[in-house]
Formats: C-alpha cells, sequence, structure tokens
C-alpha cells in the first residue's frame, strides 16, 4: 500500500476534538462515511506539502466520495488591493438540502502541559508554537467573520455564492498525547477518542525501560499513519541518534514503538 493511501487512511481515522457545538460555541463538520477508505483519484502532491495543506486534498478526496456533498469552491484567496486577506478553505453544498456549508478544517498534533493553569490552556503543539486555544481565537476572531467583510463580496459574487444562505462549520481533527501517567484519565471538553498515545522528555526516554522494543520516527507527512503498517524497524540506539538530532534542533520527535507483532505505541520525545 502507497505512503499517500496510509496517509489518507490516517486522516480518515482521525476523530473530530468535540462534537456538535459544545465547545468554542463552533459547529463541527460530520463527514460522510465513504463506502471505501481506498483513494479514488490520482493524488498530485507535492512532498514538500504542509501536513494541514495534505489533510485539506484528503478532505477534498473524502467529499468527492460523497454522494451527500459537492465541493462549491475551495481554498478561495481573499485579496483586496494586492494585499491577502486570507483564505477560505472549503465551500459545500449539501445535495438534498441545497445548503451552504463555509467549512474551515484544521488538522493539529497537541501534547498535554499539566503545567497550565485549566485543562484548555494545556494542549500545545509538541513544539511549543501553537495552542488549542490560539486556533480557536484565529479562527472566531479572524477566518470565520472574513466572511462577512465587504470586501469579500465580489470574490462570493464570483462564485455565486449568496451570504444569506451559508452555514459556518469547522472540521477540526486532532492527534493528542498526554503525559504516561493520564492515558487512562477522562478528560473533560475534548472527545478523549482522539488520546493516540503519551510524550516523554528525553531524559525518560531510557534503554532501561524501552531498550528491548523496537522503533521508527516518522517524517511529518507520515504521522497519521497507523504504525502497524510499518516494516523497516530500528533499535533503541538507532532510533536514540535521531531523537537527539532533532531535540537539538528543537523539533520534537514523533516516534512510533512495536513491542511485539501485534502491540505498537506512539509517543512524543519532547526537547522542553
Amino acid at each position: 500500500m502507497s505512503s499517500l493511501q496510509l496517509q489518507y487512511q490516517g486522516f480518515l481515522n482521525t476523530f473530530p476534538l468535540w462534537e456538535g457545538k459544545d465547545l468554542f460555541d463552533l459547529k463541527q463538520f460530520k463527514i460522510p462515511k465513504t463506502s471505501t477508505t481506498l483513494l479514488q483519484n490520482e493524488l498530485e502532491i507535492s512532498p514538500n506539502l504542509v501536513l494541514g495543506k495534505r489533510a485539506e486534498v484528503f478532505f477534498a478526496e473524502a467529499i468527492q466520495q460523497s454522494s451527500q456533498y459537492e465541493i462549491v469552491a475551495q481554498n478561495l484567496q481573499l485579496i483586496h488591493e494586492k494585499q491577502t486577506l486570507g483564505e477560505f478553505d472549503f465551500f459545500l453544498k449539501e445535495n438534498t438540502t441545497q445548503q451552504l456549508i463555509h467549512t474551515e478544517l484544521v488538522y493539529k498534533f497537541y501534547v498535554y502541559d499539566p503545567s497550565f493553569d485549566s485543562e484548555l490552556d494545556r494542549w500545545i503543539g509538541p513544539n511549543r508554537k501553537d495552542t488549542l486555544l490560539k486556533k480557536v481565537e484565529h479562527l472566531k476572531s479572524h477566518q470565520f467573520p472574513l466572511l462577512f467583510r465587504e470586501e469579500s463580496t465580489t470574490l462570493l459574487q464570483q462564485q455565486k455564492i449568496e451570504l444569506e444562505k451559508i452555514e459556518q462549520q469547522v472540521y477540526f481533527l486532532a492527534n493528542l498525547f498526554v503525559p504516561k501517567s493520564l492515558l487512562q484519565h477522562q478528560f473533560e471538553f475534548i472527545n478523549n477518542d482522539c488520546i493516540l498515545g503519551y510524550w516523554l522528555h528525553e531524559h525518560d526516554f531510557t534503554e532501561t525501560e524501552y531498550g528491548e522494543f523496537q522503533f521508527y520516527s516518522p517524517k511529518k507527512p507520515d504521522w497519521p499513519v497507523e504504525p502497524q503498517h510499518h516494516q523497516d524497524w530500528k533499535s533503541f540506539h538507532e532510533i536514540l541518534k535521531e531523537v537527539k538530532y532533532l531535540l537539538q534542533h528543537q523539533k520534537a520527535a514523533l516516534i512510533w514503538m512495536k513491542k511485539d507483532e501485534h502491540t505498537f505505541e506512539r509517543f512524543f520525545v519532547v526537547w522542553w
């Protein structure tokens, strides 16, 4: 199976961070189930395409396989007086009701840092560059209001999109990693199905605890892939060199660990 196919399946198997409209007053888009998890179209994806943009390609593929929705427009840039004000991810039409939906797609990896005050503050990017609450604030203060700015009128008219008929939703998918001691904890606000594994500081990734297992550190495009599909595994000492190199460059290392033929774990080793 191709790496692109495995990435697509990983995308389809990622859970929404919440359901309905209960969190942040943002309604989650509910993606229709497709009859197959196989790619139906030949996708031209640059190896350098970032994870978020790659997720947009996979989302479009899933929508195209669905009979429930059609894509009216995607990746519409709003440019005013030679300045880019923003971009709309997707405009979808629900085929039965004809409802238009402006959908923003978010695909994230977060770790849970208990040092922050409240639960929702604690979900941060593995390299501490972004946070869940910052992303939500950007959606609510910029990406969704952009639709109603005067500068958007011409763009919407060109696409034959009627503003008064649009509903706004977000498809916010998340892969979450918590301290090992909290793996059995039920978190109050988020969808606990999103929790994939745990995270460690470098000094906790020891030969005593991990030396007997096999490892692989996937490149970022493969982060959504499920580890049981991987074939070429490395020893603890081999992976430790890769981990140290990444940490020296202030990049968290995502690790897949094979304990036996049927048992796999996913975790981050962080540099901070």
